[in-house]
């Protein structure tokens, strides 16, 4: 009985992962062992910079919704309770963009919830 040998499928893998580590710099996209290390560790961050993303983005819309309600003599903590007790359900991807492009909008969002708060 002939010996198994693993040569086709070995050299398979092997050449996916130096396809995915092209661009690599020195031995990194050309060495299977470096490549598997480098590609391993650029999946790692890929996968744990799409959740900080996130973050980042909700970050940034605070800030800019904070810019704007100060712009209107109100913090961002009531200004956000206010809209919730108008029922105005607007996310903070929106409230961003109406508050940065859009200031006169967003002053009558903030009037609404200063109406609201006194209520």
């Amino acid at each position: 009985m002939a010996r198994a040998q693993n040569s086709a499928p070995k050299r398979n893998r092997h050449r996916k992962v130096i396809k995915q580590a092209k661009g690599y710099f020195g031995h990194k996209h050309v060495g299977f062992k470096t490549a598997n290390e480098a590609v391993t560790k650029a999946n790692q961050y890929a996968y744990r910079d799409r959740k900080n993303r996130k973050r980042n983005f909700r970050r940034l819309w605070i800030t800019r919704i904070s810019a704007g309600t100060k712009a209107n003599g109100m913090t961002y903590s009531t200004f956000i309770n206010g809209l919730n007790k108008a029922n105005i359900e607007i996310n903070r991807k929106m409230l961003a963009d109406i508050a940065l492009n859009q200031p006169e909008q967003f002053t009558v969002l903030v009037e609404e919830a200063k109406a609201a708060l006194k209520n």
